[in-house]
């Protein structure tokens, strides 16, 4: 199926709207779209806006298991709307330009619990470039086209992009894409660690949906405990919290019953199906 031809096809309630966010599901696949065609999806502050309640919104949905993030048509986001982006980046909390929306927009696809892929075709630039990074796993058409530009507009990047810029990539390439706001094509973006994995593009939809159903059949159990895991080393939490944390996901498999399932399905040479849905309190 190709998704990105099927938005607005039975079963798929879609409401012509510019410069929005929309999800659409299908089965336990979720697709989060940034909805701004005649901009090249550009992220309006609206736009930036609306990250957090949507994504807690597909938190509380059980029957979401996991996310795509998309851009509408053939592109995955040009970045923020330029416009605004002064407007955008001001934290009216503290009166400084820290990061504002974009910050809180791409914390809050980083901490969300589910795994997420970023679908990139098209454009990934700047904003655009921020919110993919914000994501778990990054799957390319073979045209899509990464760009890290605000030496193009005179801009710094607020510090949560940085560092997730520099984990990815390393210092080099962070300082190569950061001072020269050059685009480079998806292999290249697949060398310098921009991508996970390059796709052709004629069946680049079907893949990724291919995918995620693929990443949705196994145990999210053990899927959100590695993310939880792999996020508190890499934010360098430290030895004793990131311990704490695994104490935790460790008492969680105790009354988990995935653990079980997986191991009478490898028995049985069946397929599992795991039933675990989030962490049980108490």
């Amino acid at each position: 199926m190709n998704i990105a031809t099927k938005a607005g096809e039975k079963g798929v309630t879609v409401k012509e709207q510019v410069g929005r966010l929309r999800i659409e599901t299908v089965g336990p696949v979720a697709m989060l779209v940034m909805d701004n065609p005649r901009m090249r999806n550009a992220i309006t502050q609206g736009m930036w806006q609306q990250f957090q309640d949507l994504l807690a919104q597909l938190d509380a949905d059980d029957s979401v298991k996991v996310v795509v993030v998309r851009g509408e048509g053939a592109h995955f986001s040009a970045g923020a709307d330029i416009a605004s982006v002064q407007q955008i980046l001001h934290d009216p909390a503290t009166g400084q330009s820290s990061g504002g929306d974009i910050t809180v927009a791409e914390n809050a696809l980083a901490h969300f619990r589910k795994p997420t892929i970023a679908a990139i075709d098209g454009y990934c630039v700047g904003g655009g470039w921020q919110i993919a990074g914000a994501c778990d796993i990054r799957l390319a058409s073979s045209r899509a086209i990464y760009g890290i530009t605000p030496a193009k507009i005179g801009i710094v990047y607020p510090l949560s992009g940085i560092k997730r810029l520099v984990e990815l990539t390393g210092p080099a390439a962070a300082k190569y894409l950061l001072f020269s706001g050059d685009l480079v094509d998806a292999n290249q973006a697949l060398r310098l660690g921009l991508a996970t994995k390059v796709l052709g593009f004629d069946d680049f939809w079907e893949e990724v949906h291919t995918f995620a159903l693929h990443l949705a059949e196994r145990s999210q159990f053990s899927a959100q405990g590695h993310k939880s895991l792999i996020n508190a080393i890499s934010a360098g939490d430290g030895d004793a919290a990131v311990a704490k944390l695994s104490a935790y996901w460790q008492g969680q498999m105790a009354i988990s019953e995935d653990a079980a399932i997986g191991v009478k399905a490898f028995l049985a040479k069946e397929t599992p199906v795991f039933t675990w849905l989030r962490p049980r309190e108490g």
